[in-house]
């Protein structure tokens, strides 16, 4: 036990040995509070998972009686324990140390046998665990491990394992040692089985054995802080008789017993503290508690003071660490805050300085240290920061400023930030961001940009601006414009565009648009069905409109009477029909002709035109036309005005005219069948025809229903436009041109009104419906409606077939053809054709004769011989000769047979088959013909071709096959004609191949040339190939001239990088053709060549400049060196060079015989003079030289003799000299080393100085001579170099001149002289051919060369005659060349810089200040002209400014003229809007009217039928009454005085309207005012703000504007009133005016009542004369009352109308002089605008004027460009030339 407790006391040391130190406080570092058993006082808070004997009392035994005898106890822990009344309690709270004499008497104990048990200790805050010792009453835990926690029990850590065998227990934890203090081990020495009690278990936190760098450190704070403590028991030590032996008893000796438990720790601060109090709830008057809560310093808080104290957040909080306390700090909140918490972003923002935040700061401040003012307030330069009233709120509008009305919170010149100052919206402005923008409406809170743009359409708006009402965004609209934003056009307009009146109108055609409305964005009309266009003037495809004429009634198709009959017309092809239909109807005098009129399609008049032809030479006297209507017109219907005598025309027909229109119209209905019925009466002079009247006749052609375009609204509503087309229509008389069948080509102006009229008439266009069969498409022409028809086709749509046509079908309609001669009349049956014949005529056209007889008209019987039974009508050739006949009589055989037909059967002529070898049917007939010889009688055949033989049984040369066989016949050998087909052996005759080919061909059908031929076969144009040997492959030539080609193209099989047909050139960018292997790659360098291509023959690369050599690697010619660093001119005396090239390595130049130098500049050796004359020297020379040689080779050995000096030193001769100083050197060294020297070793020493010293002389003595002689050495060595520089020069010489014999050798070694060899005999074969073509064309005449002489003779002869006149020409010519070339030569450049740039000519650029050609400026740009230069390009540049400032001062103008356009727009709209009101207000009072004049008409009418009703015999007097109390009933709309006082009130409103000019004048005069003023407003206002030198200044600039702008708000607002009220009296006028309206209307309706009740009364007219004196009384007074309501309406009313339209007629005028006082202004404007166009085209003069200057200097700059050019082609020859010579061999 003792040795427990010094143990104990040891690890305690060791311990403390590593605690901060605590002498100084907490006021000086770190400080923690004293360490004690943390188990005292917390007996609650340990628990252990297993105890004996707390459900009932349990034995156990102890295992150290067993020696002896069985000794077992109970334990009983049910109650606690008490050392005298209870010692078998073994609970928990028994471990806690209380230092008591029963110590050992007290233990906790587990249930016996189990293993698995656990003791934990759960502190109530964080403390330090510094170590654990635990005493055990029985063996320790075979395995055990003790675990903590540190966040009160939810996650665990494990700090030690113990075991007495670690790796089964706990494999793959490490059994140490230990290497840092947190890593967890396994660890052995306290699980022994020994000893059997009280053994210990020690665990410290902190190991001693580890040195700790930081105590302080956070692994090492986290390593010893702990809030739960567990010791987890997991294996009991047996002496392993359990394993035998199951029973329950041999498990009581085995358990977990501890006498003391002692767990040390202190709480936890994190030095923060130095001592500790009880927690809330815990006893403090516990001796020796180790307490949880710290008693923080530094300003900490918290339970361990892990949290800064309340407003010391401005650091991070950090445990303290030895002498630093790392206090918490305060948090600066500028006294505007008393709470603040910790970021640490904002930590780390500041570079670790302040993370403190201050939370709800006061006095309207935020931000990090309440150094800002909230936004909506901003911070007072004039104060402190701390004042409570540093900030101040913001004047700022919250609508229009950003961010709600928040302002700048304070000045910062570097953001630009200016305190208080309001940061308006997008779109607004002003010093609290209250109003819009120019152009911007709607200050709202809502929108991002403050206002809405004022999305006015520029199009749209006056004068194309965006601006619009800065409230209700109401934009300034042009004339035709309407819309907030401008953006439609009126009704009845579109094209919204940027014209003066913003849109145009719809124009929409009259007829064939339903109205004049169309769509805004495209301006189509609604039209009419099937019509079609943006105004609706087209018709669709496949519609038409009608011709005037378009309801035409032909006349052959009337009903005829009287002796009417019908005569059908044929057309005539090529002349126009000057009728229609088929025909005409023939009338006699006195005939009648009835037209049924079923189709009308609009009700209104019509005008009638008759088309005829006379055939009488004078008029018809009386034509009656009666028009018989089915029934009484109503008084209702569109011709309810006509009368019988209107239905009943008489009209004459002139002998003269094809037409004829009465005057008088005929009114007809549509859906109304009518009957038009004409009487022809009388001719004018029937008296004077034979037989009276009785052959006056008269082809009726047709009648028409032409519309009376007078009768139709579109022309007679009135109005200006209506009236313009009527009196186009008029003017182009476009009713005369539907009069006639041939017509005239119709105007267009025509064409749209007769479109229109159409549109109206049959709401719409009308379907062509063209006849499938007879037209030929579905279009007709859209003017009349005329189908395409097919040949002999009528009718408009194509559906029936002309006179003298039949067979209507798909083709059109088939001429009728009937014989003049045959038939009765041209006319056929339009079905089948058939022609009416005449007598004796045969046939569908009655054009032949019968069967058997020929020669029509003149018919006779047909001559065959009896062979035939027909012959052809015309010719009389018999047709189908019998018995093997032919011919035109049937009188000779037929191909194929022979005899004499015409000698008859019986004369033996019959005509028998011709046997070649058989008859012509038999299928072995050959032969074109036969005959029988009349000599022998034998039969002779005419062989087809390919035959041969008497009977034609052979096949004939060129031929082959087996005619003999059945079927077998001869065919043609396929040999391309390529064989001789006069010879039998060309081919083989049975299976017709190929024997003898020609034409150089072969193969089994002569199809290919030969080898070593090419060519088409089949054309006979077989040629000998012709291969270039060098460049074709040697395996397919067996001699030089016989190689073979591809047999189709000639091309040969070339070599690699040889192409050509005839492989005669090297491929591109190769060369050497000559190789005989193929061509070479020509190598060029892609960067120093122009082309990568080369000369074929030599290989020479075509090189940039600056490079040269054959691929271009080496310096251009003439130079030497690496091209890649720097090229070398090469620099030699042109007289003693060989060649101007130098060697291109070194730039030695190659010298002439007798000449050296590097420069080719002196004299050689053996050679005597002065350069360049150099003689050879005498033949003592050659002595001499022998001794210099010998002289060189010596000089040489001393050479290298010295240069192996110079590279090993000097040590190699002196070596051993040397060696020998070293040696004596070593030996002295060795003697005064030795420290026990004697007098012999230092006079032996002195003998070796000595010696050394001797020797160190002479050596010196000897380098000095060694030195001179080699200064004598190196002088003789630089004379023999300078020799044999000489001689190594002369020995290139000779390499050079050499290497250029041998290059010459080579050059001609591998010249193309087997090309030129090819070339040469190519050339002799075509010599020979063309020496054979000739003497063919000398032979043959004409030939080329007859030819040749006559155009020669002819061209001697041209030039003869032509001579002279050449020879003065060409004289002419040269001379105006020598004067070009005279002139060229005079061109001087300078005067051409002085005329251009306007400087000296002949100034350097550099010196020139106006540049010139080719001159250039610091920027590389050219430079010509400039300040002070009088060229022409000063000019034009002068002329361009004075240009562009005549444009400027131009747009000037034009603003201006804009803005008076502007004005005079504005004061046309008005004055519009008020004639558009005026306008109103009268057809308001005309439309009274004609209702009023209705009225009147109605209600006379009414009195009338009632006057009728009464007067009339039959009237009941049920009836009579009922009439007369509705009479009595009426009452007039209003009263007299009503009415007059109505009146007053319309003169009175209407009087009022004369004010409207005035009120308007004084409007725009009072709305410009109030302009200005607002102008003047804003421009005070911009003062203002802009001004800021005083503030009294400001404030009265302020008021003045206020002012100004209150005086132009009420002047708008007065202006605004006047036009409100003139607004106010037109609408009083337009309600008053449609009352009075509606009161006429409501009588109308009464009175349309009564007609009804009128009619019906009508209806019981039977049966009541009897009644009718009982009412004569009552119809008297009804007659009475009526009579004065007729009286007052035609009196007064009509008075009052009356004096109202005067007054109207008067207001009329007044708006009349409005309209000529607004185009007054329109003239104005007018005026303005040509003065406008005048000065553009003043402008565009200017421009065109610039234009042609500047074309002037390009044309000079372009001269300057060509004679530039030109000095660069000179330039380029001379170089080209030059390399040329060079490059010469």
């Amino acid at each position: 036990m003792e040795a427990s407790l010094l143990m104990l006391v040891c690890m305690l040391a060791a311990a403390v040995g590593q605690d901060p130190d605590q002498s100084h406080g907490c006021a000086h570092g770190s400080c923690y509070p004293a360490t004690g058993d943390l188990l005292i006082g917390r007996e609650k808070n340990l628990k252990a998972s297993s105890t004996c004997g707390m459900r009932r009392k349990e034995p156990y035994c102890i295992v150290s009686h067993l020696q002896d005898e069985k000794k077992c106890f109970d334990c009983d822990s049910r109650r606690p324990y008490d050392p005298v009344y209870n010692t078998i309690n073994h609970r928990i709270e028994n471990v806690i140390t209380a230092f008591k004499p029963h110590r050992k008497k007290s233990w906790w104990q587990s249930e016996n046998g189990k293993s698995e048990v656990y003791v934990q200790l759960d502190l109530e805050a964080e403390f330090h665990f510094t170590h654990l010792i635990m005493t055990f009453k029985t063996f320790r835990p075979a395995a055990m491990l003790i675990e903590r926690s540190a966040d009160f029990g939810r996650t665990w850590q494990i700090y030690r394992y113990f075991s007495h065998d670690c790796p089964s227990t706990f494999p793959g934890v490490s059994q140490g040692p230990l290497r840092n203090i947190n890593e967890v081990v396994c660890e052995s020495r306290y699980s022994d089985i020994e000893p059997s009690t009280e053994g210990e278990v020690i665990y410290k936190v902190l190991d001693p054995s580890i040195r700790i760098q930081d105590p302080y450190s956070p692994s090492i704070q986290n390593q010893l802080k702990i809030t739960n403590l567990r010791v987890n028991f997991t294996k009991l030590h047996t002496l392993g008789d359990n394993l035998l032996d199951p029973r329950a008893e041999i498990k009581e000796k085995y358990y977990y017993a501890i006498y003391e438990l002692v767990v040390r720790g202190n709480c936890f601060c994190y030095g923060h503290a130095s001592e500790c109090a009880p927690i809330d709830g815990i006893r403090d008057d516990i001796e020796g508690m180790v307490h949880g809560r710290c008693v923080c310093n530094h300003n900490t808080k918290g339970l361990n003071c892990e949290l800064c104290d309340d407003f010391y957040n401005d650091l991070p909080w950090r445990p303290a660490e030895g002498r630093n306390t790392n206090a918490c700090k305060k948090c600066n909140c500028n006294s505007h805050s008393s709470v603040c918490h910790f970021d640490m972003a904002v930590y780390l923002a500041t570079g670790n300085g302040s993370g403190g935040v201050c939370d709800d700061c006061q006095h309207n401040t935020m931000g990090r240290n309440c150094e800002m003012c909230k936004p909506f307030y901003y911070k007072d330069p004039f104060k402190d920061i701390r004042d409570p009233r540093v900030c101040i709120a913001c004047d700022c509008d919250p609508d229009g400023s950003e961010n709600g009305g928040m302002c700048d919170s304070h000045t910062d010149p570097s953001l630009g930030s200016v305190g208080g100052q309001c940061r308006c919206k997008a779109n607004v402005e002003g010093p609290r961001c209250d109003k819009c923008k120019t152009g911007y409406f709607g200050l709202s809170a809502d929108s991002p940009q403050g206002c809405q743009p004022c999305r006015c359409d520029h199009r749209g708006t006056v004068s194309g601006s965006s601006q619009c009402d800065p409230v209700s965004g109401d934009c300034f609209c042009k004339r035709l414009v309407t819309g907030r934003s401008c953006d439609q056009c009126l009704p009845e307009h579109w094209a919204l565009s940027h014209d003066l009146n913003g849109c145009r109108g719809c124009e929409c055609d009259i007829g064939g648009a339903l109205d004049n409305h169309c769509s805004m964005e495209s301006g189509q009309c609604r039209c009419r069905t099937h019509m079609t266009g943006r105004q609706c003037t087209q018709v669709e495809s496949g519609y038409y409109f009608m011709a005037l004429d378009h309801f035409l009634y032909e006349a052959e198709l009337a009903k005829m009477e009287q002796g009417c009959t019908l005569e059908t017309r044929e057309h005539q092809p090529g002349r126009l029909a000057t009728w229609t239909g088929i025909g005409f109807a023939r009338v006699p005098e006195g005939g009648t002709l009835e037209f049924t009129i079923t189709d009308v399609p609009y009700s209104m008049e019509y005008d009638l035109l008759v088309r005829y032809e006379s055939q009488m030479p004078r008029d018809w006297e009386e034509v009656r036309i009666t028009v018989v209507r089915p029934g009484l017109i109503p008084t209702s219907s569109p011709c309810g005005n006509t009368i019988p005598d209107d239905d009943r025309i008489t009209v004459s027909l002139p002998a003269g005219a094809r037409f004829v229109v009465p005057p008088q119209t005929v009114c007809l209905e549509r859906g109304v069948t009518y009957t038009l019925r004409f009487e022809f009466r009388r001719y004018q002079d029937a008296n004077s025809i034979l037989n009276g009247a009785a052959n006056a006749l008269l082809l009726v052609d047709s009648i028409a229903l032409m519309p009376r375009h007078s009768s139709m609204e579109m022309f007679n509503a009135g109005d200006p436009a209506s009236n313009i087309r009527r009196q186009t229509y008029e003017r182009y008389r476009c009713h005369e041109g539907a009069k006639s069948v041939t017509r005239p080509l119709m105007s267009d102006t025509c064409a749209k009104l007769i479109t229109s009229m159409s549109a109206i008439i049959n709401d719409g266009a009308l379907a062509c419906n063209c006849d499938p069969q007879g037209s030929v498409s579905s279009m007709c022409d859209v003017r009349g409606g005329q189908c395409r028809c097919r040949p002999n086709v009528i009718g408009r749509r194509c559906d029936q077939c002309a006179p003298g046509t039949y067979g209507f079908g798909p083709s059109g309609c088939i001429a009728c053809s009937c014989s003049l001669e045959g038939s009765v009349t041209r006319l056929c049956d339009k079905f089948t054709g058939q022609c009416q014949c005449r007598p004796g005529a045969f046939g569908q056209r009655c054009d032949g004769c019968q069967a058997g007889h020929w020669g029509f008209p003149s018919c006779r019987p047909c001559q065959c011989n009896g062979h035939s039974d027909e012959c052809d009508q015309r010719t009389g050739a018999c047709i189908g000769c019998r018995g093997n006949t032919g011919g035109d009589k049937c009188d000779r055989c037929a191909n194929g047979y022979f005899g004499n037909p015409v000698l008859g059967i019986a004369s033996g002529g019959q005509c028998r088959p011709c046997p070649c070898p058989d008859g012509p049917n038999s299928g072995r007939h050959f032969a074109a013909s036969c005959y029988q010889d009349n000599r022998n009688r034998q039969i002779v055949c005419n062989c087809n071709q390919g035959y041969t033989g008497a009977r034609c049984e052979e096949c004939a040369p060129g031929y082959y096959g087996n005619p003999s066989q059945p079927g077998g016949r001869c065919q043609p050998c396929q040999c391309n004609n390529n064989i001789d087909m006069s010879d039998m052996e060309a081919c083989d005759r049975q299976t017709g191949a190929c024997r003898k080919c020609l034409y150089n061909t072969e193969g089994p059908n002569c199809g290919i040339c030969k080898s070593g031929y090419f060519g088409d076969a089949s054309r006979r144009n077989c040629r000998k190939c012709t291969c270039n040997f060098l460049g074709t492959d040697g395996s397919q030539c067996m001699q030089r001239e016989d190689c073979v080609c591809q047999r189709t193209t000639g091309q040969c099989q070339c070599l690699p990088n040889v192409i050509g047909l005839t492989c005669d050139h090297c491929a591109p960018n190769h060369w050497n053709l000559a190789s005989g292997r193929g061509c070479e790659s020509c190598g060029c360098e892609p960067n120093n060549s122009v082309t990568s291509s080369c000369n074929e023959f030599t290989g020479m690369c075509q090189c940039r400049d600056g490079f040269g050599g054959r691929t271009c690697t080496d310096c251009q010619e003439n130079y030497w060196g690496d091209p890649r660093t720097q090229c070398r001119a090469c620099d030699c005396d042109w007289r003693g060079i060989e060649t101007s090239q130098c060697n291109r390595v070194t730039g030695h130049c190659v010298c002439q015989q007798g000449v050296s130098g590097v420069r080719c500049d002196q004299c050689a050796r053996g050679f005597s003079g002065q350069f360049p004359n150099c003689q050879p020297c005498h033949q003592c020379f050659g002595d001499w030289d022998r001794i210099v040689q010998d002289l060189a080779v010596r000089t040489k050995t001393l050479a290298e003799r010295a240069h192996e000096i110079q590279t090993t030193g000097l040590t190699g001769p002196y070596e051993k000299a040397f060696r020998d100083l070293e040696e004596k050197l070593a030996q002295a060294q060795g003697i005064v080393n030795a420290r026990n020297a004697t007098a012999a070793a230092v006079a032996t020493l002195m003998e070796l100085i000595e010696d050394l010293r001797a020797q160190i002389s002479e050596t010196t003595d000897t380098l000095n001579r060694v030195e001179g002689d080699l200064t004598i050495v190196q002088d003789s060595n630089s004379e023999a170099s300078k020799e044999l520089s000489a001689l190594e020069r002369e020995a290139k010489e000779l390499n050079l001149t050499s290497g250029q014999l041998h290059r010459q050798l080579d050059i001609l070694k591998n010249s193309n002289f087997l090309g030129a060899y090819d070339s040469i005999r190519s050339s002799h074969n075509k010599s020979r051919d063309a020496e054979r073509r000739a003497n063919e064309s000398t032979i043959t005449r004409p030939s080329t060369v007859s030819q040749s002489a006559d155009t020669r003779r002819r061209t001697e002869r041209l030039i003869s005659a032509k001579k002279d006149d050449f020879n003065r020409k060409n004289a002419a010519n040269k001379r105006a060349l020598g004067d070009l070339n005279t002139r060229a030569q005079g061109l001087d450049m300078r005067k051409i810089n002085e005329k251009v740039c306007g400087a000296p000519g002949d100034a350097t650029c550099e010196d020139s200040p106006c540049g010139g050609a080719g001159c250039r400026d610091d920027e590389g740009n050219r430079h010509c002209g400039g300040l002070n230069c009088n060229g022409a390009v000063a000019m034009a540049d002068n002329a361009l400014e004075r240009a562009k400032h005549a444009e400027t001062e131009l747009n000037k103008a034009m603003e201006d003229v804009e803005g008076l356009f502007t004005k005079v727009a504005d004061a046309k709209t008005k004055a519009e809007e008020a004639k558009s009101k005026a306008q109103a207000a009268l057809d308001k009072a005309t439309a009274t009217k004609n209702k009023v004049e209705r009225s009147n008409n109605d209600l006379r009418d009414l009195i009338k039928q009632i006057r009728d009703f009464l007067t009339q015999e039959g009237a009941d007097p049920d009836s009579i009454e009922a009439v007369a109390n509705r009479v009595l009933e009426l009452s007039i709309p209003a009263s007299p005085l009503q009415i007059r006082h109505l009146a007053d009130e319309i003169k009175e409103r209407v009087r009022s309207l004369s004010n409207v000019d005035a009120i308007l004048e004084r409007t725009h005069d009072d709305v410009r005012k109030a302009e200005q003023l607002l102008l003047d407003a804003k421009r005070a206002r911009h003062s203002a703000e802009g001004v800021k030198t005083t503030a009294e200044t400001v404030k009265q600039a302020l008021v003045d504007a206020k002012t100004a702008q209150t005086s132009a708000e009420k002047t708008i607002a007065r202006a605004k009133a006047d036009i409100g009220d003139t607004e106010a009296r037109l609408a009083q006028i337009e309600s008053e005016t449609s009352n009075s309206e509606k009161n006429l209307n409501d009588a109308m309706d009464r009175l349309g009542t009564l007609g009804q009740e009128i009619n019906a009364l009508k209806t019981k007219r039977a049966n009541n004369s009897m009644a009718a004196a009982r009412a004569e009384e009552t119809a008297t007074m009804a007659r009475d009352k009526a009579n004065e309501a007729k009286q007052i309406l035609d009196g007064q009313l009509t008075d009052k109308y009356h004096e109202v339209q005067q007054r109207v007629d008067t207001k009329a005028k007044a708006v009349k002089d409005a309209k000529k006082r607004a185009e007054s202004l329109r003239d104005e404007a007018k005026e303005l605008l040509k003065d406008a166009q005048n000065k553009l085209q003043r402008l565009a003069e200017l421009e065109k004027n610039y234009e042609e200057n500047q074309k002037r200097l390009e044309g000079k700059a372009r001269q300057l460009d060509g004679l530039e050019d030109k000095m660069k082609g000179i330039l380029h020859d001379i170089n080209k030339q030059i390399q040329i010579y060079n490059t010469c061999q």
